[in-house]
């Protein structure tokens, strides 16, 4: 476990989030974007795929009521995760109702049909035929049960014709953007999509956060689009 350098995993008072990875390994997904791939083969890092409860004890250090990335490193939704992994983070996540535990999948199909109230839930959209928004939204995601689903368009790779009926429809209520890093003039996005998802969010009425490696792309401050979802 240890502070986030993910951008979007902050705290309310802006101080930075944590990382915990409980299930270690090389994930299956195999996304040629992937940095967790990267990471491993540089250091060459156990590929086995094992559960660690460390940094689930670990969360006991954490003193102020923080933001917590689950498996930033690692698709816990899929069927190499162990049910029995799963329960023992779901127990941990009710063991500490004072932390926000944030989930991030490309598998919304295998999610459990209710979270915790502490649990904010996104789904990892790109645009391609490998993540096409209807499959991620409309299979099962429509009828999850969590405070917070969101959706992370990153990296932004294609349009993903996004209307703002469907973030009304799915229930979403907060939303990610961000391109591929690091950013190339072959992976950046074209400003139309992006213009296309806030368009939807402003008419939506949902708050979206744009990454920094956005900037030189929107050539303008972003500070006042580092919004968070409203938890009522």
């Amino acid at each position: 476990m240890g502070r986030s350098r993910i951008e979007w995993v902050r705290n309310e008072d802006d101080s930075q989030g944590y990382t915990i990875n409980p299930v270690k390994g090389l994930c299956p997904m195999a996304c040629s974007y992937c940095y967790a791939r990267k990471i491993y083969k540089r250091f060459k890092w156990n590929p086995e795929i094992r559960y660690d409860v460390q940094p689930l004890l670990d969360i006991e250090k954490i003193k102020k009521p923080s933001r917590i990335f689950v498996g930033s490193t690692m698709e816990l939704f899929g069927e190499w995760v162990d049910a029995f992994w799963l329960d023992s983070i779901f127990k941990t996540v009710k063991a500490h109702p004072q932390h926000t535990f944030i989930f991030l999948t490309k598998q919304p199909w295998n999610l459990p049909d209710k979270f915790p109230p502490n649990c904010w839930v996104l789904v990892s959209v790109d645009g391609t035929d490998n993540a096409p928004l209807g499959r991620m939204l409309y299979t099962k995601f429509d009828r999850i049960q969590a405070s917070v689903k969101g959706i992370s368009f990153e990296p932004l790779l294609a349009d993903p014709k996004l209307d703002y009926r469907d973030l009304e429809w799915v229930g979403i209520s907060w939303v990610i953007i961000g391109q591929k890093t690091p950013p190339s003039k072959s992976t950046s996005p074209k400003m139309e999509w992006i213009d296309e998802i806030e368009d939807a969010c402003r008419k939506a009425g949902i708050p979206f956060f744009e990454k920094f490696n956005l900037k030189e792309l929107l050539n303008r401050t972003l500070v006042h689009t580092k919004q968070y979802p409203q938890i009522s």
